[in-house]
């Protein structure tokens, strides 16, 4: 299989790393707006980086990612970058004929007069319009495939089909106790795409009364989380979950949940009243005259590369889905997870625990699409293709899953 990887971030390093040890893979090419920061995740790789190499790229520029993929002879594009060019690499690869992964959809809008009560577009609508075009090209959009969404949507698929036979709530759990040396405020992943999620106004499912949104860090739960995280209390955030299992998976209520903590969540809301959360461009002072500048963009620039920050971390993170339901006749929970320890990821990666886990499923979706093993087409989300091969593969790259009995 022949790669162009799109992004050399955190989670698109990490992803060269991964699939360097894995020989389905014929060539990556590693693409990024930053070329230097291409060649350094190819230089890390050392020996084992001969089927890699780098090139400069605008993930913005449809005909000029279309070209590469098309002199590269890619059979996929994976995009590591963030939501915001989601679009334009998805028509890229539609438009050279290949397939397509990402782990994160296509940016929402909310709701113009009632942002808290119902949806505007929401996460994955743009790509969903789609479908019929990808269908017809006989090609796959695998869309949402990292760790939330990707892994806790193969789990749900795996509960609906091995472990339940009616599901009240497939509810996705994400908690840690990481903490970073030195740093009052650091984030542990892109903090553009974490003040997108937990600012936006957060999507609930509900089988008789379809997506609706609820006030940002709404329904707070302490929720135990295993391999001594323990209790973390979580709250709604948006997230594609919501929007991709009800598509295909039947149940009753469908949620996203996450573990912020309340000095993050107050960092947050003050970002937002501040207006720091904005990415419409604003002007101020430079040396040279007047610069237009995201607000949001500067935040992320005044904080630390989350790439960077593994030799300050401490502790794990866990990944999960939570199912309440019945299975014959007789109620039943369960927590599907996987947990990754920041230490291991360093020690045997070198890239901390958040990225690390993020960048493992794409690569492996992608051998499974190498193998055709997962032969679809159109969009498609995790769910909607089968699980048991999935997860075989986690333990194959020594990162194996978990599942717990809540009663």
């Amino acid at each position: 299989m022949r790669v162009l990887l799109v992004g050399a971030g955190g989670v698109g390093t990490a992803v060269t790393r991964i699939a360097a040890r894995r020989d389905f893979l014929t060539c990556m090419v590693v693409a990024d707006y930053d070329l230097s920061r291409a060649e350094a995740a190819v230089a890390a790789l050392g020996d084992a980086g001969d089927r890699f190499r780098a090139r400069r790229l605008d993930a913005s520029d449809e005909e000029a990612v279309r070209r590469v993929l098309v002199e590269e002879n890619c059979d996929v594009l994976l995009n590591a970058t963030d939501p915001r060019f989601v679009m334009p690499l998805f028509d890229s690869a539609l438009a050279a004929g290949v397939h397509y992964v990402d782990m994160a959809m296509s940016l929402s809008v909310p709701h113009p007069t009632a942002p808290y009560e119902q949806c505007g577009v929401k996460l994955g609508d743009e790509q969903f319009a789609r479908a019929e075009a990808w269908e017809r090209a006989d090609r796959l959009a695998l869309v949402g495939m990292g760790v939330e969404p990707g892994l806790s949507d193969v789990f749900a698929r795996y509960a609906a089909d091995e472990l339940f036979d009616e599901i009240d709530e497939l509810g996705v759990r994400d908690g840690a106790n990481l903490t970073v040396e030195g740093y009052d405020f650091a984030p542990s992943f892109s903090i553009w795409t974490t003040i997108e999620e937990c600012l936006n106004p957060p999507v609930v499912y509900e089988k008789d009364r379809g997506w609706f949104t609820t006030a940002p860090f709404s329904e707070p739960q302490v929720f135990d989380f295993p391999d001594g995280i323990g209790p973390v209390e979580c709250v709604n955030v948006e997230h594609e979950e919501v929007l991709l299992m009800p598509r295909w998976l039947d149940a009753r209520r469908v949620t996203f949940k996450y573990g912020l903590g309340d000095d993050f969540i107050a960092k947050l809301k003050t970002l937002h009243e501040l207006g720091l959360d904005a990415t419409a461009k604003v002007t101020v002072p430079g040396p040279d005259g007047p610069v237009a500048v995201s607000p949001r963009d500067v935040v992320a620039a005044c904080l630390p590369d989350p790439a960077t920050l593994g030799d300050r971390m401490k502790g794990k993170t866990c990944a999960g889905t939570w199912v309440k339901g019945t299975k014959n006749g007789s109620p039943r929970e369960t927590y599907l997870y996987h947990v990754v320890d920041n230490e291991w990821t360093m020690r045997e990666y070198g890239s901390q625990a958040v990225v690390w886990q993020t960048a493992l499923n794409p690569v492996i979706a992608l051998e499974l699409i190498a193998e055709e093993t997962w032969k679809a087409n159109g969009v498609l989300g995790p769910e909607a293709l089968p699980p048991q091969p999935f997860l075989d593969l986690l333990g194959a790259y020594g990162a194996p899953w978990g599942l717990r009995e809540e009663i």
